[in-house]
């Protein structure tokens, strides 16, 4: 699956695909560009209907779910909404007539709910709800399917955690060098780990800290990203400069950050000579990537830079989502203390 921009992508996904499975038809769909996804994890009896968790992505619809950042309960997402998606899981839930776990995954765009599909069937992401509520969804999903009801097994109503629990994902890409370092509609991740906190920016920097590398709270940000994302990006920028950090940039965007009052040195792409952004990576003058893909298939430049950062052991960020996240949580960090609580504990508070 790919999310293709203009048509030398198409051309070169769909002669891919043809050498993979010659004759074989390719599926084209309109892509939602810039949604919120949204998954939700239900139970149901045949009678009553619950919903485990509603997990937000962080980066936006056309990553994978396997790979995404989620947030439970959803950060950004109005009470009319998040009141839509209920109602909507428990009416697909009757419609289909579910008994036991089932999977919803929504996208939401201008304020319209859209769905993109359900599965009547256990999820990826039920342990993860069932560590942050507490509640072991899939021993009562495997006990629903072999007669029980809801109400004897004493879980009838929606738990809301009162903290963040994020779900981040583990990449293999340090093991497989030159490998595309981009999140796309394909799975490539092989675990996830689990942050949870009272303060949202705590809760994300405690995954990036289990997931590595952790989050810098001082030092220098390679910047460089689209022409579509500068815009957000320089809310990203003026929040990391005003946490006292500097910026590398490739000209375009170095440019642009000069131009809104935010000093950034230009620094050379790999293919313009050196030395070069990868120079300053193996040098260890640069403590966090933000750099986000020009299309489908990574740029031999920007693959290039972010591999290097991977091999030295410097965070990458590909999406704007994670930027913000990854902005609050180098502020948390650098604001208050934090302290690390068993599962049972945030489950009881």
């Amino acid at each position: 699956m790919f999310i293709v921009y203009d048509e030398n992508e198409l051309e070169k996904v769909v002669k891919e695909a043809f050498a993979v499975a010659p004759g074989k038809p390719v599926l084209l769909d309109k892509f939602l560009e810039e949604a919120i996804e949204l998954d939700v994890d239900c139970i149901s009896d045949g009678e009553t209907t619950v919903v485990g968790g509603m997990l937000q992505h962080i980066e936006f619809a056309g990553v994978h779910s396997g790979d995404a950042a989620m947030v439970l309960p959803p950060h950004e997402l109005a009470k009319e909404m998040i009141d839509e998606v209920r109602q909507a899981s428990h009416d697909l839930a009757k419609a289909l007539g579910v008994i036991g776990l089932m999977n919803i995954q929504f996208a939401i765009k201008g304020g319209e709910l859209f769905l993109i599909e359900v599965n009547p069937r256990a999820s990826r992401t039920i342990p993860f709800v069932s560590k942050a509520i507490g509640v072991p969804l899939a021993k009562l999903g495997a006990r629903v399917m072999a007669g029980a009801k809801l109400k004897d097994l004493g879980f009838t109503e929606e738990i809301i955690p009162k903290h963040w629990a994020i779900k981040e994902s583990v990449f293999p890409f340090s093991r497989f060098p030159g490998s595309p370092i981009v999140l796309t509609p394909e799975m490539r991740s092989t675990g996830e780990v689990m942050g949870q906190d009272e303060d949202f920016g705590i809760a994300f920097a405690k995954t990036q800290m289990a997931a590595k590398p952790s989050l810098p709270l001082e030092g220098n940000v390679f910047l460089s990203v689209k022409d579509s994302d500068k815009e957000k990006a320089l809310l990203v920028a003026r929040g990391l400069s005003d946490l006292g950090f500097s910026f590398y940039s490739t000209e375009g965007t170095a440019a642009f950050l000069q131009e809104h009052g935010i000093e950034a040195e230009s620094v050379l792409r790999i293919s313009e000579g050196r030395p070069n952004v990868a120079d300053l990576i193996k040098n260890g003058k640069i403590h966090l990537v933000i750099n986000t893909p020009l299309g489908l298939i990574p740029r031999r430049d920007e693959n290039g830079i972010r591999s290097e950062a991977v091999l030295h052991g410097v965070p990458v960020i590909t999406t704007l989502g994670s930027a913000f996240a990854a902005l609050d949580g180098i502020r948390s960090l650098k604001d208050r203390n934090f302290s690390v609580k068993s599962l049972q504990d945030y489950s009881r508070s």
